[in-house]
């Protein structure tokens, strides 16, 4: 049986792509689309009451008519216990804490490729699967690998020819800026050459995670490109 599906997003295009995702996903099945969470409490309702419960929940955390995690406290307390993925571009520490106490099962952040996406619905299926198939009564092992499926030892896949070391650094130096960095002096700062800098930085700016800008030098003249982090 599939996995019924509530997208919750309340910028129309987002939630489209989103609801176009779950449908490519194999084992995985829309059962609607809310923008608010409003409109969220009264599918995961109406969907109770027909007897086709929702399964999963993808969040979005910043909504119209309040935060994704007080929806989420409202829910369980009206007794809705599907799961439920943070599909944000929220990035704040204490919102990902908050998440993970209340019981969101993976975070997924935007902007992200269906790769990604596909492989936290797959990952997720995994535990359901493992769920399933556990015993009525577990022993450390078993709840272990239950665990274990949440929490994967490998990270998304980085475009081919890139390393997840120099990814960190190129990172890190644009965090650690007071101002927006070239190319060229964020090279400096980790050690490569220019060419290799502004590759990662273009992967860092089409991910969202960076800001292009453009820097002209005293004299004028060509400008140059520069990065700031998000």
């Amino acid at each position: 049986m599939s996995v019924r599906v509530l997208v919750v997003e309340d910028e129309a295009l987002a939630a489209e792509a989103h609801a176009a995702y779950v449908g490519r996903v194999p084992g995985f099945a829309l059962a609607g689309v809310a923008r608010s969470a409003r409109e969220a409490v009264r599918a995961l309702d109406a969907a109770r009451e027909a007897g086709t419960p929702v399964d999963l929940v993808l969040l979005d955390m910043n909504l119209p008519d309040g935060h994704g995690l007080g929806l989420l406290n409202g829910l369980r307390a009206a007794g809705h216990l599907c799961d439920v993925i943070a599909v944000t571009a929220a990035r704040d520490t204490r919102v990902v804490r908050q998440a993970v106490v209340q019981g969101v099962v993976l975070y997924l952040l935007k902007p992200f490729t269906f790769a990604t996406f596909r492989a936290k619905l797959e990952q997720y299926a995994e535990y359901r699967a493992r769920l399933d198939a556990a015993p009525d009564e577990v022993v450390q092992d078993e709840v272990d690998q239950l665990l274990g499926s949440l929490r994967p030892t490998g990270s998304a896949p980085l475009p081919k020819g890139m390393s997840a070391e120099t990814l960190r650094a190129v990172t890190a130096a644009l965090r650690e800026a007071e101002h927006d960095l070239s190319a060229s002096e964020v090279a400096a700062v980790i050690g490569a050459s220019r060419v290799t800098a502004r590759r990662y930085l273009e992967h860092l700016a089409d991910q969202g995670l960076a800001a292009r800008g453009v820097r002209y030098g005293p004299s004028g003249g060509r400008p140059e490109v520069s990065y700031s982090w998000r």
